[in-house]
């Protein structure tokens, strides 16, 4: 019987600091699955938010910042009046780990809130 592994939003993120290596083409498309409004952009994750002003999109970036802050995972943003792009690689491994997979499906569960 295989074993069902928790939602990504619901994982913790791992350190690897290298000690592990990007993952590989398969599991990467199958965890773009979990997160379907997600696309894979230059070897990155990438997704594009937008919002009605500054102030929203401030608020947006502040919560990504305080949960990328609790998983010790974070993100490259590109900010603009109304837009949030976010980009995850994982730097130490020049690649997708499963942490860029967990805390972008953790923002995700931010907006349903």
């Amino acid at each position: 019987m295989a074993v069902r592994k928790k939602p990504l939003e619901k994982r913790k993120c791992r350190g690897c600091e290298g000690k592990t290596g990007p993952l590989d083409a398969k599991a990467i498309q199958r965890m773009l699955r979990e997160i379907p409004d997600w696309t894979l952009f230059d070897g990155r994750l990438r997704r594009k938010f937008e919002f009605v002003n500054f102030h929203q999109t401030m608020e947006f970036v502040n919560a990504i910042a305080w949960l990328s802050n609790l998983e010790n995972h974070h993100p490259d943003l590109h900010v603009s009046y109304s837009a949030c792009v976010v980009d995850f690689i994982t730097h130490s491994v020049a690649g997708l780990t499963e942490n860029d997979f967990i805390v972008a499906a953790k923002i995700d569960a931010l907006l349903k809130l």
